[in-house]
């Protein structure tokens, strides 16, 4: 036994505290150090887990853990379950090819989802497909990816597909698709669902082009799909288990009205504990697809809200579950589009999705939003400011119409337009 404790806190000491999603050897170390906890036979789940709480945890041993757990759930299932695993690419063309002195943030995201995946479901009853999907993208995106898929070790299990081919329907959940323009992203995701629905998959996962979440984590995302027969399961950045690497300097301090205007309106969400409508890592059983694809509402980065919506409209069980997540930022296409210009589609595309799916929500601040909320102008003039009222508001108080009401959120618009107030106010 302690000789099995030395091994065990050599291994945490040895650990790196630092995580390049570019650097194919840290890829290769983490899975190295996932298999060396999994070989400490009397280490209990407990025990790396208090070791990964502890707040000078190196970064690496933190997200090994979370691969074992992921492992050893797969590992308990017993009956075979087909996963596709979707994600659109729109100027993906460089994180889709290896790091190079002349592709800085190359991440050979393709190909390591493959690794990621083999590893996770190797000797298991799972069975995994991915589906990558160019949304129009003006670099080729499609090609690059087709070209890699086939140099892959398992080109089989990669169906690249395009947008361009799904939007000629004239009828489906494609169907108001004229152009490939008219697609953000949600119409990608939908056209790999539909695919992966017809090949047969239980459920599907939709992620990011990127590296940011590790596909090793397909475990515990599965895991109350399968044990507790939750029909969407979504991964929650905010959970205090989750492993969060952010940048979060990109928004200025008036994110919080932001937020207190999106959980406002959309409090059908997140009042049911729904916090992190936005991460990219979700899955959807193949009946909850059918319910979300027969009508969706939009097309853009808001299709989230309007796929939880779908869910609950259709009273299908929802659960949400902590994951590793590491922001690739230097090529995000939030940066890419601006900031604001997301923001303004994530709010403007969840008023749209609340009312097509006919859910409480505060009309009052939608009305609000259509009304002071048209351009990405607009939020630019108030995200470097904030109202008295949400100067020290917690994140958790944020929504509450009694910390600051439409009203008066609207009479401080006013005087943000009129030039009244001031970043320094």
């Amino acid at each position: 036994m302690n000789m099995h404790k030395e091994d065990l806190q050599q291994i945490y000491r040895a650990a790196s505290n630092q995580f390049d999603l570019t650097e194919s050897s840290h890829q290769i170390s983490l899975l190295e150090l996932a298999d060396s906890l999994l070989e400490l036979k009397r280490t209990s789940p407990a025990q790396l887990a208090s070791l990964a709480r502890r707040e000078d945890c190196p970064l690496a041993f933190k997200l090994a853990v979370k691969l074992v757990q992921s492992r050893k759930y797969l590992r308990q299932i017993t009956t075979p379950i087909s996963i596709g695993v979707v994600f659109a690419m729109w100027g993906e063309h460089h994180r889709l090819l290896e790091k190079s002195a002349t592709n800085i943030n190359g991440e050979n995201s393709l190909l390591t989802k493959v690794t990621q995946l083999q590893w996770a479901c190797k000797g298991t009853k799972v069975d995994w497909h991915l589906y990558p999907v160019d949304d129009g993208c003006p670099h080729s995106s499609f090609d690059i990816a087709n070209r890699i898929a086939n140099r892959s070790s398992q080109p089989e299990k990669i169906s690249v597909l395009d947008l361009k081919d799904g939007i000629s329907a004239k009828q489906g959940p494609l169907a108001k698709l004229n152009d490939v323009d008219d697609s953000r992203k949600g119409g990608a995701i939908i056209h790999g669902c539909m695919q992966a629905l017809s090949d047969g998959v239980d459920a599907v996962i939709y992620t990011d082009a990127d590296n940011s979440v590790h596909m090793g984590q397909l475990g515990l995302i599965l895991a109350p799909f399968v044990a507790n027969h939750a029909q969407v399961v979504l991964g929650n950045r905010k959970d205090p288990l989750s492993i969060l690497v952010k940048q979060e300097q990109r928004w200025g301090i008036g994110i919080k009205t932001l937020r207190h205007m999106q959980r406002m309106v959309g409090a059908a969400i997140f009042s049911k504990g729904i916090h992190d409508t936005q991460a990219a890592y979700k899955l959807f059983s193949r009946d909850a697809l059918q319910h979300i694809l027969a009508k969706p509402s939009v097309f853009d980065f808001s299709f989230d809200t309007d796929w939880i919506l779908a869910a609950m409209q259709h009273q299908q069980s929802i659960a949400t579950v902590p994951f590793a997540f590491i922001d690739s930022a230097a090529e995000s296409a939030s940066i890419t589009q601006g900031p604001m210009s997301t923001w303004l589609t994530l709010l403007q595309g969840l008023v749209k999705a609340l009312r097509a799916r006919g859910a409480d929500y505060n009309k009052e601040m939608a009305q609000l939003i259509d009304r002071e909320i048209q351009t990405a102008e607009d939020l630019e003039r108030i995200i470097d400011l904030l109202p008295d009222e949400l100067m020290h508001a917690k994140d958790a108080e944020l929504g509450d119409m009694q910390l600051m009401t439409p009203k008066a959120l609207a009479t401080w618009l006013t005087k943000v337009k009129a030039g009244q107030l001031t970043a320094t106010a």
